[in-house]
Order: structure tokens, then sequence, then C-alpha cells
């Protein structure tokens, strides 16, 4: 379903299995294609200690600022068509390792909240992976119910994050 306006999506994207930064870049060029939306930006990507069990390889994230007229839940089905595309499965282990995974983490002003999406992602506030680059992509940009990015992410300890170079 398509939005009468343009709204600005900012998706996160992960990945620690069969070569993560390719499967990252990959990613990005993929949301480049997705239909009714325009590749505003995305971010450097970084190294990233897991979340969940520690038995796990780092992942390679990134942020990418998307311009779309999808609503938020066609754009979610894109999302996940790209990670299907990738070879992810849903074997529902929470912050287990995965060949790609994208989430919306911010959609315009909109707070969402239903059994197949919440925006602003839950946990944006506190994770660095997501805050670091995000707020390199837009350090104006204002999270709908926690403010100012630029407020938010001085606040985030590194925890290890490092930046890539290309």
């Amino acid at each position: 379903m398509l939005n009468q306006f343009i709204t600005d999506a900012y998706i996160g994207i992960g990945s620690n299995l069969q070569n993560p930064f390719l499967q990252v870049a990959s990613a990005i060029e993929q949301l480049a294609l997705i239909d009714e939306s325009e590749l505003h930006s995305f971010s450097s990507l970084y190294l990233s200690r897991p979340m969940g069990p520690p038995d796990q390889p780092p992942y390679v994230n990134a942020v990418a600022w998307l311009q779309t007229r999808l609503d938020a839940h066609s754009l979610l089905l894109k999302l996940q068509a790209i990670e299907n595309e990738h070879g992810r499965t849903r074997d529902g282990e929470r912050w287990g390792p995965r060949i790609l995974d994208l989430d919306i983490l911010v959609y315009g002003n909109y707070t969402i909240e239903d059994q197949s999406l919440s925006v602003p992602h839950p946990g944006i506030k506190t994770r660095e992976f997501v805050l670091y680059p995000l707020h390199e992509v837009n350090k104006n940009l204002m999270i709908p119910n926690l403010g100012a990015i630029h407020r938010i992410q001085p606040r985030c300890y590194t925890n290890g994050l490092t930046k890539l170079s290309i």
C-alpha cells in the first residue's frame, strides 16, 4: 500500500554469518531497489559485539536512510523479502547469529505498536550499533517519544563498537 506522502525511514542492517561485510553491502544495494522508495544515504559499516549468546561471531552493522511512499507494514514485507533472499531463517532464537537482519528503526514521526511491528524500534536508545550509525546518517533526527539523536547517542557507551575503514 502506498502513502500519499514521502516518509523518511531508517533501517538497521546487521549480519554476522556468511561474510557479513558482503551481506550488509548487498543489502544496501537491494534497499536502493525497493519500489516507491529511494536510498537517501547510508552509514559507514561498524563492527560490534553480538547481543545474546556470546559464542557467536561479531556483527557488521550499518543504517540506511530511505525515503519511501510505502506504508510501514509494506516496507517491512520488502525488508523480510530481502532477508529471505539472503537465506535468513527464523528459528525463534532471540539475538542469535544472523545472515541478515533488517529492522525499521524509525518511520517518520510515527509510533507503531502491533503484532508485526514496533516503531521506533524498542531497543534503539540502548544499542550502540544502532545509535552511532543512525547519528552518522542524520545528526538532526528526532526519534518519536525519545527526542533528538544528538542528545541520545552520546549517552550510549560504544561497547567496543568499531567503525570499519573500507
